[in-house]
């Protein structure tokens, strides 16, 4: 059974910081470019940040770039967002996203929520 599951989400000031986890388990986790995604009420979702299955190669939406932070730990089953000078606008839930390319797969944990706020 797949399963990402999401953590590390809470309430936090302008200017603070946030580390998101993503675990992952039942996939061969190193075969997966990992994304991280972000859905705000009435909008729709968008990318943060990818991650190569290798680590290699990173890349980020415009609004987040220089404040985040993804990287991942291919021993640990594991991908992380850093989040750093948070502002209000980046207030949204936080999904991470296991894609593998050539296997058509693709796998989405649940999801966590991250509030900015004063």
């Amino acid at each position: 059974q797949v399963q990402l599951v999401e953590s590390g989400g809470g309430l936090v000031r302008p200017g603070g910081s946030l580390r998101l986890p993503c675990a992952a388990s039942g996939i061969t986790f190193s075969n997966y470019a990992m994304t991280w995604y972000r859905q705000a009420p009435g909008k729709e979702r968008e990318l943060v940040a990818v991650i190569s299955s290798a680590g290699g190669s990173t890349n980020y939406a415009d609004s987040v770039k220089g404040r985040f932070t993804i990287s991942r730990d291919n021993a640990k089953n594991t991908v992380y967002l850093q989040m750093d000078s948070l502002k209000p606008e980046d207030t949204a839930k936080y999904y991470c996203k296991a894609n593998w390319i050539a296997a058509k797969l693709v796998y989405w944990g649940q999801g966590t929520q991250v509030t900015v706020s004063s």
